[in-house]
């Protein structure tokens, strides 16, 4: 299906009636694009075509370059149309199929990314792909103006040969694919002081982070690092991630104006990021930033873990309080060129503009201390992308900025303050990056748990609410109530694809730390019964641990079914639900959970054994699996003042292997005490919220006292439940 006006001009495409923000910015082009499915597919076979498959996703800065300059190309798109099926697919929607085929590029290739490229047999095979390819030949590469005439020529001439070695590939695949996962065994003891000797290998003392350029933000690693500290002492595994932290808020990468952390940053020193502001980054460094406060009780984490927070409330989130995927990039040049973007535009500044904002007096100050400069601040830029803009980061402290110009410290905050504000206001007149306004159930899940976690430690009431009203979004309009699915997606009041194990795990976890924030027994009661379906829809009975899609989906037969066994950008599914299992096993007394997370870590010992920092929140899951938990029960009722009180007592300290249960009187409690006994006599002292701290279900003196609670949990003194832990320091 295309539609054409009556002179003949092409309008659209299939794609028009796609709810994917990514599909729909392709629905114009003269490509005549189907989605993933069978159509596309009954098609190739029909026609004995080649299928063209483009893999990408809306924010992603070189699917828009290959749009614009390949897709959008008459004499491209006659390529593809006549020798090809074309199909596009939003790896964010389908990240089944993005695995598989991602896999055959790296290995056929030795890179991988988006754009991503693969052309198939009509039964889904690969046999040729790669990443980004321009339409002409240029700078080494191949353009597809000559590819596409080769492969077309290659599929009539060698078709038999072809189609063989695709299904060699296939069978390739499948051994790769479940190799790295199931190779049986205990993991080794030693495997995480040896996933740390190696972050300290990696660790770039100069600026912070793991390895060089480009760096990438590593909440997993991050996580593992500041658990082993607990477990430990080691004060180099706390000191690497706190470090790691405090450059990252200072430099480019996070957005010192608005909020929130752009995707990475293209040098080692965090300054020139790539634009992009993802979910899944937000609620990870969100979640980092709040350990290392709890660990530190420095204000400076919990600010800038504030105006992320704060950050995806303004600008992700919707009118029912699901949160959105991502903003763009690349934004319009200008108001009146809404066509012609560009890398960055929206953030960036030349020092003219800001002198006209702030003014002859303020302006150098604010310049001072976030390194502007009148020619520009990016010395590489080999697009010529920032000639003369700027890109803001920390480089003089205010109190360096006080003694520079002659001023106290405090009147250099008070300076600085009001220059981000008439900044932030100039810079929201400018044309936005485009949003990716869809929602994810995995994605939801991570920032439920920012959320609720931020909520109860920082005692912030809006958080709280926050969290729990992206779930109950979930609730409403992605899951089955009855069958207890989930499904992945939501926009536009559309809910499509079936939920993958990323989708049930992240949720669980995000339902665990919202009931641990507000003691709501329905949030546990929904973990439990999404964590049954989690194992009827991906455990893998031959060999351990959950695959991470279900079986039986017609859409992506004969491709294998994958377990990723590296903690990325987002954390595996199998790191995370081996979590959620040891949490609920402690929650419920269930050692069947507790042994089913045994055998899925077991089933990664060998990937383990080989990488030790490829999946550092197993590692963590391990660690947990050895320790004796507390179990922390509060009795009283959850809304009440003293039990907020104690709640938010214990979310100012770091305490990773520890689980809080509430004993509300009502039927929470009496859901729990059906499964554990010991909570039957579990009651509020004189009719105050009481704290009982147990290990292995005994308990000590339960006490109503916090600073006794925390004596108990070998911790120090609480926060004062009255105050902030600071003041956001972003609108």
């Amino acid at each position: 299906m295309d539609a054409k006006s009556a002179d003949g001009h092409f309008l659209y495409n299939r794609l028009a009636l796609e709810k994917s923000p990514y599909l729909l910015q392709h629905a114009h082009n003269p490509v005549n694009w189907y989605p993933w499915g069978d159509e596309a597919f009954a098609k190739a076979r029909k026609e004995n075509k080649p299928v063209f498959l483009s893999i990408g996703y809306s924010t992603c800065h070189w699917c828009h370059v290959m749009e614009a300059e390949s897709f959008s190309d008459p004499a491209v798109a006659k390529l593809i149309n006549d020798n090809f099926v074309p199909i596009k697919v939003d790896r964010e929607e389908r990240p089944d199929v993005d695995r598989v085929y991602m896999t055959f590029v790296q290995a056929t290739t030795g890179g991988g990314g988006w754009p991503m490229t693969v052309f198939l047999t009509p039964d889904r095979k690969p046999f040729f792909g790669g990443t980004y390819f321009p339409a002409e030949d240029k700078d080494g590469m191949t353009g597809l103006k000559t590819l596409l005439p080769n492969v077309a020529k290659a599929w009539a001439k060698d078709h038999e040969k072809i189609v063989a070695s695709a299904d060699q590939i296939t069978r390739a695949l499948k051994r790769a694919t479940a190799a790295p996962a199931t190779q049986p065994g205990e993991v080794n003891p030693a495997a995480p002081r040896s996933a740390f000797r190696q972050y300290k290998l990696e660790f770039d003392p100069a600026h912070g982070g793991f390895g060089q350029a480009p760096k990438f933000p590593e909440p997993a690693a991050l996580d593992f690092l500041f658990r082993y500290y607990a477990r430990t002492g080691s004060a180099p595994a706390r000191d690497m991630a706190l470090q790691t932290l405090r450059a990252m808020a200072a430099g480019g990468i996070h957005d010192q104006l608005g909020g929130g952390f752009h995707r990475y940053s293209t040098d080692a020193r965090w300054f020139l990021p790539h634009f992009e502001k993802m979910l899944y980054d937000q609620a990870q460094l969100a979640d980092a930033y709040l350990d290392a406060w709890q660990i530190t009780h420095d204000p400076a984490f919990a600010g800038t873990a504030r105006d992320i927070l704060d950050y995806v409330l303004r600008d992700m989130t919707g009118p029912a309080g699901q949160f959105y995927c991502a903003q763009d990039a690349d934004s319009p040049i200008a108001a009146d060129q809404p066509d012609k973007r560009a890398e960055g535009r929206f953030y960036v500044w030349t020092a003219k503009r800001i002198e006209q904002v702030l003014g002859k007096d303020a302006s150098p100050v604010f310049e001072y201390c976030f390194g502007v400069k009148p020619e520009g601040n990016v010395v590489v830029d080999p697009r010529g992308e920032f000639t003369g803009r700027n890109v803001l980061f920390a480089a003089h402290t205010v109190e360096e900025a006080a003694m520079q110009f002659g001023k106290t410290p405090p009147a250099t905050a008070v300076i600085l303050r009001e220059c981000r504000e008439k900044l932030f206001d100039a810079r929201r007149a400018r044309p936005h990056p485009r949003l990716d306004d869809k929602t994810l159930v995995a994605w939801n899940g991570l920032m439920i748990s920012a959320f609720a976690r931020a909520g109860v430690a920082l005692d912030e009431p809006r958080y709280s609410q926050a969290a729990a009203k992206a779930a109950g979004f979930i609730w409403s309009n992605l899951y089955d109530a009855k069958t207890h699915r989930l499904t992945r997606r939501w926009r536009d009041g559309q809910a499509q694809v079936g939920g993958f194990l990323s989708d049930y795990a992240f949720l669980i976890q995000g339902l665990l730390d919202l009931y641990e924030s507000n003691l709501d027994i329905r949030w546990l009661k929904w973990a439990i019964d999404l964590q049954t379906q989690q194992h009827a829809l991906f455990w893998d009975e031959a060999s351990n641990g959950y695959f991470d899609s279900a079986g039986g989906d017609a859409s992506i037969l004969p491709l294998p079914r994958t377990k990723e066994n590296s903690d990325n950008a987002e954390p595996a599914g199998n790191s995370v639900a081996a979590l959620n299992l040891l949490r609920l096993s402690q929650m419920t007394d269930d050692k069947a959970l507790h042994e089913e997370a045994a055998k899925t870590m077991r089933a990664f010992a060998g990937r383990i054994g080989q990488s030790p920092t490829a999946l550092p929140l197993m590692l963590a899951a391990y660690e947990f699996s050895k320790a004796n938990p507390r179990q922390i029960v509060l009795a009283g009722k959850p809304d009440a003042p003293d039990t907020r009180a104690m709640l938010h007592a214990i979310g100012g300290q770091f305490l990773p292997d520890k689980i809080i249960l509430g004993a509300d009187g009502a039927a929470g409690q009496q859901f729990l005490s059906a499964k554990m006994d010991f909570l039957r006599g579990v009651n509020p002292i004189d009719g105050k919220a009481t704290a009982y701290v147990c290990q292995g279900y005994v308990c000590q003196q339960p006490t109503h006292d916090i600073e006794t609670m925390l004596r108990l949990l070998g911790v120090g003194a609480a926060i004062n439940a009255d105050q902030p832990a600071t003041e956001p320091t972003h609108r």
